[in-house]
């Protein structure tokens, strides 16, 4: 492994502004890659952007916009494209469990779960559509989309944002099967307990000292992104993470 496994890698980071996004899009870019940022909040991104040039001496692309917005994706795949000519990696970071939080099925206001709809499921099959091409035309594309275990397993008062990523999931592996002989693969990472403004909504009275940090996963985000390496279609940071030195990839 060289010093910088991910030289000369075009990587979009979408949700790049703040928690696992920043610190994915932070860790690409340490790890060699030119980093596109994307986000809601311009704010963010130039934090990240002066995050990234203090650590490399170069600067990222950033594009802010909402993933609602289905155009604003399709630009931005048009965007890459005329600057780039392909993409390399692309990481998935964005979800939202919407205004109201954990709220019952029943109650959820139909205007929020329309956003959470949208942002976590229909924003994936544009992005899928738009950046596909994008990505048959590197020699080893690399998708890495951060899932969370409520997608699997369900639980009282989550059912929006479990519903939406399951979706997601589901959408995802079609497409992992559909695109199984070109040189793109899918990975489905399942975070775990981060410390991230998500949790903070879902869990008020937590202490955030007690979780792990969201940099934590940066290294198994540049190990996913590799093109040399065959990554699996699952992983969970918590089992990589407890096996110190162990490559999720073969």
């Amino acid at each position: 492994m060289t010093d910088l496994p991910l030289k000369d890698r075009i990587a979009l980071v979408v949700g790049a502004s703040r928690g696992i996004g920043y610190e994915s899009a932070l860790a690409l870019a340490k790890a060699g890659a030119h980093v596109i940022a994307t986000a809601r909040t311009q704010g963010g991104l130039e934090e990240l952007d002066d995050a990234i040039y203090a650590a490399t001496g170069q600067h990222a692309t950033l594009i802010p916009f909402d993933l609602v917005d289905g155009g604003a994706i399709d630009r931005m795949g048009g965007a890459i494209y005329e600057r780039f000519g392909r993409l390399d990696i692309w990481v998935q970071a964005a979800a939202t469990m919407g205004a109201e939080g954990l709220t019952p099925v029943s109650n959820a206001d139909p205007r929020g779960f329309a956003k959470i709809e949208k942002t976590n499921f229909t924003a994936v099959y544009r992005l899928i559509r738009s950046l596909e091409p994008l990505l048959k035309a590197s020699d080893s594309g690399r998708v890495i989309h951060l899932t969370t275990s409520v997608a699997t397993a369900p639980r009282a008062f989550w059912g929006a944002y479990a519903a939406t990523k399951a979706g997601a999931e589901a959408l995802l592996k079609c497409w992992a099967d559909e695109i199984e002989s070109m040189p793109i693969r899918v990975s489905i990472v399942d975070p775990g307990r981060m410390r991230t403004a998500m949790r903070a909504q879902a869990y008020p009275g937590e202490d955030p000292q007690d979780v792990i940090h969201p940099s934590a996963i940066g290294p198994l985000v540049v190990e996913l992104a590799r093109g040399d390496l065959q990554p699996p279609l699952t992983v969970s940071f918590r089992e990589w993470n407890a096996a110190p030195g162990a490559s999720a990839l073969v």
